[in-house]
């Protein structure tokens, strides 16, 4: 695994997350997002801090295990969901949680996108599964995801909103936006029948 440094991966971090706000995809201090920098450090956003207000050094970097190693903020409550994904496909090293808009009502109303003949899902996403409702936060929830990580690019969280990941922070932030595209157009197309 070639190293990110910790510099690269704030950039990231900090550049997805004020998009993030900005489009739309998060609000107040919703989501959650990481990269991993190499076989045992991720770094990771804090808990209670907006996306759209992040500053490289209000991260934090946890080891493989969630033990914190530096960073003066708490890191999202979500922590072990991203290293679940890190650990069941080593290749991915960028992952997103988001609430996004159309994406969350899906996981909300229990619906995935099965058999999504659109293109999009299809070719770029391909099987994005709804996983079980499991408290946010929880060990359970970060367990279903991890296991999705093994054959998937994403997953709808039940009651809760989607995650993506990628090779890198673009990947994943391409991913979470095509899923919300997709999502949005499901349901426009479903308006007309």
């Amino acid at each position: 695994m070639k190293p990110i440094t910790y510099e690269r991966a704030a950039a990231d971090i900090v550049t997805a997350g004020a998009r993030l706000y900005q489009t739309g995809l998060v609000a107040g201090n919703d989501g959650n997002l990481s990269v991993r920098l190499n076989e045992n450090e991720v770094l990771l956003t804090p808990t209670g801090v907006s996306k759209g207000e992040l500053l490289p050094d209000m991260l934090v970097l946890v080891d493989m295990q969630g033990d914190v190693l530096s960073g003066r903020l708490r890191p999202t409550s979500e922590w072990a969901l991203h290293l679940m994904v890190y650990q069941h496909d080593p290749e991915m090293r960028a992952v997103i949680h988001a609430h996004a808009p159309y994406a969350a009502a899906f996981a909300l109303a229990g619906r995935g996108l099965s058999g999504c003949k659109l293109a999009e899902v299809t070719e770029c996403l391909g099987e994005i599964p709804l996983l079980p409702y499991a408290p946010p936060g929880s060990i359970e929830l970060a367990r279903q995801v991890g296991q999705a990580a093994a054959d998937s690019r994403g997953a709808l969280m039940a009651a809760h909103g989607p995650v993506c990941w990628g090779a890198d922070m673009r990947q994943a932030l391409y991913r979470l936006e095509e899923l919300e595209l997709a999502c949005r157009i499901v349901w426009l197309a479903e308006q007309m029948k």
